[in-house]
């Protein structure tokens, strides 16, 4: 970094707060009291995040009759699910390309699939009137590299190939910076209704107040400690208290997974994020963006950005930070050397906003697997389902992966079920010290990728066809 531009970019990080941009508003509610005594119930809910908050939702509105309690370790929303970047995209898959590469056979279905689960988010934030700024804007992958704009006309091609172009649109440069304005920007793929945009807290914190009103019992500030099974049905043991359920789901994604066999799935991996102060009109007139798309480039090492309701911009990726041994610790939440690298590449990205600053900076951890989508399972005889491993990408899958553990709890065969990515797992990861030293040779390698016109590597190339990935 040019000491000019670092110093410009340590002066727009001043006043940032080191705090999630979402999780600071005034309208949060107020934590719940946690679960003391001995609760029974018909389904046990672990995790109040998205994947959680989705499970228990869809299960009262199979069966209005079925008694669920939710516990969160802390307050609902307060980790992945409330301090992303509020991409709520429909894919399954992590992406076209990853779905190609690894179910090349479902991708139809999955892609419907993928659309049905977006529609149906759409859907409840209307019949439960979710307030989380909903807009169904979708998002504009843009090339910011020659090779990258290559890579963007064949996966278009391959997309229609398979019929699966509708709402797409390839951009040129001068398209792309008609709807975004960036010197950086050589074109564009923009999805028309794949991705939505939204306010990732207030979604939490909505669908906890639905599930309040159709009757779950949710419980805060209340971890589950263990799960045992008890009788015909399960047994998960908190500070105060324990729930006895017939079924449990598991929805705790980066944490620790009651089921301890399920753990070596996952990673975490740690990703930040700067917001910046509302942009004045002139601001917002010279970068354009009325049309209020997400957008994300296409290197390996990966900035997404979006435009919220107040007209700040997010911006973030590019770092994904592993920790030894793979421990979430509130340590790593917050890294100053990656809010300042983030902070150079927006005002390289849009030169127009020097001077802008950044209001708050944060970081925190996603639940990485090694196919870069979810994964699911059961345990204890079909007595506990769980869904992990999302990769950043849960804001829309998490929906999904209740449906899916709800149908493997009752033991249905249905559309989902069937599909080889819910029968199979990915690869685990290796124990340490293998993991710390592939996950650091695999990051280097992405980034001399992105060095050298995007052409990976022997050890890329080795990965590639053993199906292990490392992604944020």
């Amino acid at each position: 970094m040019a000491p000019v531009a670092m110093r410009l970019a340590a002066q727009s990080l001043s006043d940032a707060q080191p705090v999630p941009f979402w999780l600071e508003d005034p309208g949060k509610p107020g934590a719940l009291p946690a679960l003391t005594g001995t609760e029974k119930c018909d389904l046990l809910v672990v995790g109040g995040g998205y994947s959680g908050l989705w499970t228990a939702l869809l299960a009262k509105e199979r069966d209005p009759a079925r008694d669920v309690v939710l516990i969160e370790g802390r307050e609902v929303g307060w980790a992945a699910s409330g301090r992303n970047g509020g991409f709520c995209a429909a894919s399954l898959t992590h992406g076209f390309g990853n779905g190609l590469a690894r179910w090349p056979g479902e991708l139809p279905k999955l892609e419907e699939l993928g659309e049905r689960n977006l529609d149906g988010i759409e859907e409840a934030v209307a019949r439960y009137s979710l307030d989380c700024d909903f807009e169904r804007t979708g998002e504009i992958d843009v090339a910011t590299e020659p090779y990258q704009l290559d890579e963007l006309h064949e996966m278009y091609e391959e997309i229609q190939r398979l019929g699966l172009a509708d709402g797409l649109e390839l951009l040129d440069r001068d398209a792309v910076r008609a709807e975004v304005d960036s010197p950086t920007f050589l074109g564009g793929l923009w999805d028309r209704r794949g991705v939505a945009m939204l306010n990732p807290a207030k979604l939490a914190w909505g669908l906890k107040r639905a599930c309040l009103d159709l009757g779950v019992r949710v419980y805060e500030n209340t971890p589950g400690l263990d799960l045992v099974s008890v009788g015909a049905g399960m047994g998960v043991r908190t500070p105060y208290g324990r729930v006895l359920a017939r079924r449990v789901a598991l929805g705790t994604n980066v944490f620790p997974s009651l089921v301890k066999r399920v753990r070596a799935y996952t990673v975490p991996v740690y990703d930040y994020a700067l917001m910046t102060e509302p942009l004045s009109a002139e601001q917002l007139a010279s970068v354009g963006w009325k049309n209020r798309q997400g957008l994300g480039d296409s290197a390996n090492q990966f900035h997404y950005f979006r435009i919220t309701a107040d007209h700040r911009i997010l911006w973030g990726g590019y770092d994904a930070i592993y920790p030894f041994g793979g421990k979430v610790s509130a340590e790593m939440d917050h890294r100053p050397e990656t809010y300042l690298k983030l902070a150079e590449h927006f005002f390289r990205c849009f030169p127009q906003l020097e001077g802008l600053r950044f209001s708050h900076a944060w970081g925190g951890a996603i639940d990485t697997c090694s196919r870069f989508s979810a994964f699911f399972g059961t345990a204890y005889q079909g007595k506990v389902a769980y869904a992990a491993g999302f990769t950043g990408l849960g804001v829309g899958a998490t929906r999904f992966g209740g449906d899916v553990m709800l149908d493997l709890l009752a033991g249905e065969r249905t559309e989902r079920t069937e599909l080889e990515m819910v029968r199979r797992k990915p690869l685990p990861f290796p124990p340490e010290p293998i993991a710390w030293a592939g996950i650091g040779i695999t990051k280097w390698a992405m980034a001399r990728a992105d060095e050298n016109g995007g052409r990976r590597n022997l050890w890329l190339k080795t990965m590639d066809r053993m199906g292990l990935g490392f992604d944020s």
